[in-house]
């Protein structure tokens, strides 16, 4: 316990919130795992100032196991914390600091593992797959994916880290994000029906979004494993005009689409798209120029592990849990899955509800749980 420990007080003092770059952290982890053994490969991102690290040990030729973490954490900026949150603070059984549960908890703890392996007694190969830009949008192991899709053998299952006080989660829900640009005409507001208002054309597709919202809830597909057991659809920020007497000529708004996976985000947003033309339509008759244009934003699909999957079945073997939960939050595991066909759950120490928060913590019992599935998982890939 006390080395993971070490580990994740060395791992919070790198400060890689997503804006920054990671590679400190990464060039000080693969530092410490090629002496063990471990070969060690970089998927870096385009402009080369960060990096996602993966490191395997074990037979090559045989699927194994892929441990996935993300190395970045949130800002911390506008936050009241009770000390410095890249340096760890242990009070009571927890242990303090930026990215603690969310998620370099779980991260310490495979670079604890990685002190017990010898990969010439494993069967098959245990793999860390560390990533970056998770948090904002799973955007980092995408490139890992795309390394991994030229591999002869990929792995058999991935557990994801991600904290849910070691409960095997089996699925979650899918985000498609975009941002819409309103153009309208300005005019003087005294003569305000010249113009086209922007603002007000983002309020007429706003109004569609929340109408769509009212027909997923009352008819759309639904999962009650979820607290919100359908789809949901949100505007999460808008901007528009520039003085109170000027029509404005562009307003902006970003929205996301939250599906379950029996619900085809594809045709919400072919929907929004339709009512967007529609509006834009109308607004031409005053002015050629007026159109609704979509950026897309941030996406990642969901994770829909059946109950009774293989790897549902062994990563519980390791726990000693006999049920699963589904999870409200995105990870990459759906990346693993849909564009690998590797089945995977997700399964972490620590608990969500204080991730992203000032004074975010694991509890010291959480990691302790999370080396024993760990072992077990050592245990198992020594055996036959």
């Amino acid at each position: 316990m006390s080395r993971t420990i070490d580990y994740l007080d060395r791992l919070i003092s790198f400060a890689t919130v997503s804006r920054d770059s990671n590679l400190d952290l990464i060039d000080y982890v693969r530092a410490e795992l090629e002496p063990l053994g471990f070969t060690c490969r970089l998927a870096p991102s385009e402009d080369g100032r960060k990096a996602n690290l993966y490191a395997s040990t074990g037979p090559e030729d045989v699927a194994g196991i892929v441990l996935s973490g993300h190395s970045d954490v949130v800002p911390v900026e506008g936050q009241n914390w009770s000390s410095d949150p890249f340096v760890m603070r242990k009070d009571g059984g927890k242990l303090y600091g930026r990215g603690s549960v969310d998620m370099k908890g779980f991260i310490a703890a495979c670079m604890s593992l990685a002190h017990e392996l010898d990969g010439s007694r494993l069967t098959a190969p245990i793999h860390f797959a560390f990533s970056y830009d998770e948090e904002v949008g799973c955007l980092g192991v995408r490139r890992l994916i795309d390394m991994l899709e030229g591999f002869a053998t990929r792995p058999r299952f991935c557990i994801v880290g991600e904290p849910t006080s070691m409960q095997v989660a089996v699925a979650h829900k899918g985000k498609t994000g975009a941002k819409v640009s309103c153009t309208g005409l300005e005019a003087h507001s005294s003569l305000a029906p010249n113009g086209i208002n922007a603002i007000h054309l983002a309020i007429d597709l706003i109004n569609e979004i929340r109408g769509l919202q009212t027909q997923v809830a009352e008819t759309g597909a639904r999962d009650g494993d979820y607290d919100v057991p359908y789809s949901t659809l949100h505007v999460g920020k808008i901007a528009g005009g520039d003085a109170l007497n000027i029509v404005p000529n562009l307003a902006t708004f970003e929205f996301e689409i939250r599906n379950i996976a029996n619900e085809d985000p594809t045709a919400l947003m072919d929907r929004i798209r339709e009512a967007a033309q529609r509006i834009e339509k109308e607004a031409q008759k005053v002015f050629a120029g007026a159109a609704l244009e979509f950026e897309p934003g941030i996406s990642y699909p969901a994770l829909n592990t059946p109950p009774d999957a293989e790897v549902v079945t062994f990563v519980k073997s390791l726990t000693g849990g006999n049920s699963t939960t589904k999870i409200s939050f995105g990870t990459e595991g759906g990346l693993f899955d849909q564009r690998l066909g590797i089945p995977s759950v997700v399964c972490g120490p620590g608990s969500i509800a204080v991730a992203h928060k000032p004074d975010e913590y694991i509890e010291e019992t959480q990691l302790a749980a999370c080396e024993v599935m760990l072992g077990k998982l050592h245990e198992r890939l020594m055996q036959a």
